[in-house]
């Protein structure tokens, strides 16, 4: 096949570079590399403040790795951030010379018709259900399946990070979409220093969860069953709240009797790094997900994992972690104290777990296949 030169554009994010969520690594990865084989890529920015707070924000730029970045104009306030940044970033595209329009996430889809309309090539890569979520109201709920229905019935092709997504959209309406899951890439282990200067942790001395603070990633049920586990290990949750301030209030009250358990804010760079590098435990208690990007992640440090036995997490991990009944506290906990209890046991989980992973979700791959669905 002739390697064909394409002019893409990026929109339905927050922001790259960011750690915003899983999405907005993926769009980098996808972006960077695309850029690297030799393709144009325009990534639409939000604008407003980072979601985890201003103090977050980064100086606005025009390019990054090779990326043409733009920042549309944004509402920043909750349930309208992202409508109106994917409706300005839509109108752009539509106007602009672009080969293809790549749309991630199903809310920002409702304007998927429009660069349709003007003869563009539009792909949508669906996340995860986001109607399911727990953190939107009626509106939202609303204006987001508007978006998966638009980009059902307008959507060149699309692509779905898990073969439970891919089933919900077969039996939902008849419509076939693309199996491309998340890749990873293998990450230099770091040594306890600065998790160490800022939370007196070392090696192996804690249980680490990271992602959003919202309710789906069972967040309350690790808690709770973390106060009956009998161990001097800390509990360390680390992410920002997105447009969750409510529920990340009530999880601190909630952990506030229990001195073993941390809250570190939204995490990014070195100190990310070194929680994944120097964990005991990695837990992820979700009730919902697409693709668990920060799985993949704890795994490619050589993590013991613990998730919830949802399809999507289990699909990942095929037996190379140990899962509970998904919302089951006691079965959450009894997991938590087995290993606690059984050094070896946890060692026997993180040995190999790093080549496992790697090789089973490359990015490289991600970006060839994606490449190869543009050019259809």
């Amino acid at each position: 096949m002739v390697n064909i030169k394409m002019k893409v554009a990026m929109l339905g994010y927050k922001r790259i570079p960011s750690r915003e969520g899983g999405i907005e690594v993926v769009v980098e990865e996808l972006s960077t590399q695309m850029v690297a084989l030799g393709n144009e890529v325009t990534c639409y920015n939000r604008g407003g403040h980072h979601v985890s707070g201003k103090e977050f924000d980064r100086s606005s730029l025009k390019e990054y790795k090779g990326i043409q970045l733009k920042t549309v104009p944004t509402i920043n306030k909750r349930g309208l951030a992202a409508m109106t940044a994917s409706v300005s970033a839509a109108v752009c595209v539509a106007f602009g010379r672009y080969d293809v329009v790549h749309f991630h996430a199903e809310g920002p889809c409702a304007m998927l018709w429009l660069p349709k309309l003007f003869g563009k090539r539009c792909i949508a890569t669906v996340h995860g259900l986001d109607h399911q979520r727990a953190k939107w109201g009626r509106f939202a709920k609303w204006y987001i399946m508007t978006g998966e229905k638009v980009a059902v019935k307008y959507a060149n092709e699309i692509i779905v990070l898990s073969k439970g997504v891919q089933d919900y959209f077969w039996d939902t309406y008849s419509r076939e979409t693309i199996f491309i899951p998340n890749g990873v890439n293998r990450p230099q282990i770091l040594d306890a220093e600065l998790i160490t200067e800022k939370f007196n942790l070392i090696k192996d001395s804690y249980i680490l969860f990271l992602g959003r603070l919202v309710p789906e990633k069972g967040l309350r049920y690790l808690i709770e069953a973390f106060w009956e586990v009998e161990t001097d290990k800390k509990l360390v949750i680390a992410g920002g709240s997105s447009d969750t301030d409510v529920f990340a209030n009530e999880l601190k009250s909630l952990a506030d009797h229990d001195e073993r358990i941390i809250f570190t804010g939204f995490v990014q760079g070195k100190l990310l790094e070194e929680l994944y590098s120097n964990a005991y435990i990695y837990t992820l208690p979700s009730d919902l997900e697409g693709m668990p990007l920060s799985l993949l992640e704890a795994m490619s440090y050589g993590n013991c994992c613990v998730t919830s036995d949802i399809p999507e997490c289990t699909d990942v991990v095929e037996g190379k972690a140990v899962t509970f009944a998904k919302s089951n506290v006691t079965d959450l906990k009894d997991k938590l104290q087995m290993l606690c209890d059984d050094e070896k046991l946890v060692q026997k989980y993180k040995y190999g777990a790093t080549d496992f992973i790697c090789s089973k979700y490359s990015w490289n791959d991600v970006v060839h296949r994606t490449l190869e669905l543009y050019r259809k």
